[in-house]
């Protein structure tokens, strides 16, 4: 498995980039977002990778962060979800995007993305919803690496508690909550819940957050 690839970008087009690697030239697919953030040609870049392997193909698809590879994964995983529709969803909104839609449930906001009908979107919002704390937590890890790659010492290990509700509180904030109630819902969710870790406090906050029938 061929998980990331650093190099120079030899040309660029449409959808893909060729990316030399030492003299090989890989051939990845990009997204729309992803491309536009990628440097010029000629010049070095970095791109998680993700393989698709089939009995006549073999394509690399390539992603600027972890956690954008793994919600391709799991759009990948949804019925009726190929390669196309998924770099098309996250293409047009993004991941964090992805998340905030499917844990509000605005199966809209996905079919926003070309290709993408609603029978699609609502099937994506109910079968992703679940993955949403667990992808939330994994992205406030990514960052908190990100931002102390650049320090001395190392990186500090997660403690409980108090900073397993202000990551919950930071996440669901990041998915368009309003401080007041996301802070009600993750001291809920922490007394009824006692010990609980980050994913826990956000699914259980999201269940208090969801809209009433």
């Amino acid at each position: 498995m061929i998980g990331r690839l650093s190099g120079r970008i030899d040309y660029r087009a449409s959808d893909h980039v060729l990316l030399d690697v030492g003299g090989v030239g890989y051939v990845v697919f990009v997204s729309e977002r992803t491309l536009a953030a990628l440097p010029g040609t000629g010049e070095a870049a970095s791109l998680y990778t993700d393989l698709l392997v089939r009995e006549d193909l073999l394509q690399l698809f390539g992603f600027l962060t972890p956690v954008e590879r793994e919600w391709h994964r799991l759009l990948m995983g949804v019925q009726g979800i190929g390669a196309r529709a998924s770099m098309a969803i996250l293409g047009t909104l993004g991941p964090d995007a992805v998340a905030r839609a499917i844990a509000l449930g605005d199966w809209a906001s996905i079919r926003a993305a070309p290709g993408v009908g609603p029978k699609i979107a609502q099937r994506v919002v109910n079968e992703l919803k679940g993955k949403v704390p667990d992808m939330m937590v994994m992205q406030g890890g990514a960052r908190l690496v990100s931002d102390a790659s650049s320090d001395v010492g190392p990186v500090p290990e997660p403690v409980p508690g108090a900073a397993w509700q202000a990551e919950a509180l930071s996440a669901l904030q990041n998915l368009g909550y309003a401080p007041g109630e996301a802070s009600a819902a993750v001291a809920e969710a922490a007394g009824m819940t006692e010990g609980a870790d980050t994913a826990t406090l956000i699914r259980e906050a999201l269940k208090r957050l969801a809209p009433k029938a």
